[in-house]
């Protein structure tokens, strides 16, 4: 492992602990306004099994990473596109470690929350506590879609090209040079998502399958 990978596994490892602290400081501040909110005494009234495990799902998606080090596994895989050769590929198990930092993203919904004049403004808190509407995540999001649909969606289908472009490339570079290239693996994510399926570049991992099935469920 060379010392810039090794540098850049560190720096990420001290960014998620940081991370995993300010999203226990997050919850610690939700428990506190629940107590205001309710007049309540003990925070442990606040502690449902439902913020619990919702916390302990944050820091579990949140505390995964690669980690300093080279750490590898055999992968085999059949290669459909040279006559169904099995193939086994020393793979680095960042691979794995890598794509559930997608899952992170969840973030950008929050600060979206954190940000919206609908939960800053003191006179829309009003309202809706007096309509008992919740001004969470959902909600905000379902402001935008009615305030401007056309943009929302094309910052979904493009971060979800981009991200499962870059899934499909990990998922797939060690066993064909073909998607080592991220042009060719935006190339078949666009022609999965727009139904074309010209069929040139195909993808033969499980990991690569799965995501060309998802992205054609998910845009149809």
């Amino acid at each position: 492992e060379s010392s810039a990978s090794h540098a850049l596994k560190t720096l990420i490892s001290v960014s998620t602990v940081i991370l995993l602290g300010l999203i226990c400081a997050y919850h610690a501040l939700e428990v506190q306004l629940f107590m205001i909110d309710n007049c309540a005494d003990d925070w442990r009234i606040a502690m449902t099994w439902q913020r619990i495990s919702r916390i302990a799902m944050e820091l579990i998606i949140c505390a995964v990473h690669p980690i300093p080090g080279k750490y590898c596994f055999f992968w085999t895989t059949k290669l459909s596109n040279q006559g169904g050769k099995v193939e086994t590929k020393w793979v680095p198990v960042d691979i794995t470690l890598s794509l559930p930092m997608f899952l992170r993203l969840y973030l950008i919904c929050r600060v979206m929350l954190l940000h919206s004049k609908l939960f800053t403004d003191a006179s829309s808190r009003s309202i809706g506590a007096l309509n008992r509407i919740n001004f969470n995540t959902r909600f905000v999001l379902k402001t935008l879609m009615t305030i401007c649909p056309g943009t929302v969606l094309l910052v979904f289908m493009v971060s979800l090209w981009i991200i499962a472009s870059w899934t499909l490339r990990q998922c797939e570079r060690y066993h064909d040079e073909e998607h080592a290239n991220l042009l060719n693996a935006m190339w078949l994510i666009a022609v999965t998502i727009l139904c074309v399926g010209y069929g040139d570049i195909v993808p033969n991992t499980y990991c690569g399958r799965t995501i060309a099935v998802a992205c054609g469920i998910m845009v149809p």
